[in-house]
């Protein structure tokens, strides 16, 4: 496996659990602390902590810490991490697009016989 492959095998485990892809999508919405997430989500804040650990090592998530205080992380979506994923659905649909067209040219000749 290529290092893009691990990188994108690595980003879709993460994106597997349920839990983790709600975080993705309120992230897509705007930037949030830990504790509204846990909050949406309904989970304990050790567990979302394990969430956005993943999500951080996947790359599919960024924290920035406020100047005024820096014990508070603000969790944001990675938008390179989606155009990753996009790249990737890209390609597999090109894939099946020239093999159903090549299907289709196959077909259309055994009708002309």
């Amino acid at each position: 496996m290529t290092a893009d492959g691990a990188e994108l095998a690595a980003l879709l485990r993460a994106l597997a659990d349920p839990d983790r892809l709600r975080v993705v999508e309120l992230l897509s919405e705007a930037p949030r602390r830990a504790g509204e997430l846990a909050g949406d989500l309904g989970v304990s804040a050790p567990t979302m902590s394990k969430h956005l650990r993943m999500l951080l090592e996947a790359g599919i998530v960024a924290d920035e810490r406020r100047h005024e205080d820096a014990r508070v992380r603000i969790f944001r979506l990675r938008h390179e991490s989606v155009a990753a994923v996009r790249a990737w659905l890209d390609q597999i649909q090109a894939h099946w697009d020239e093999q159903l067209g090549s299907f289709k040219a196959h077909i259309d000749g055994k009708g002309r016989r």
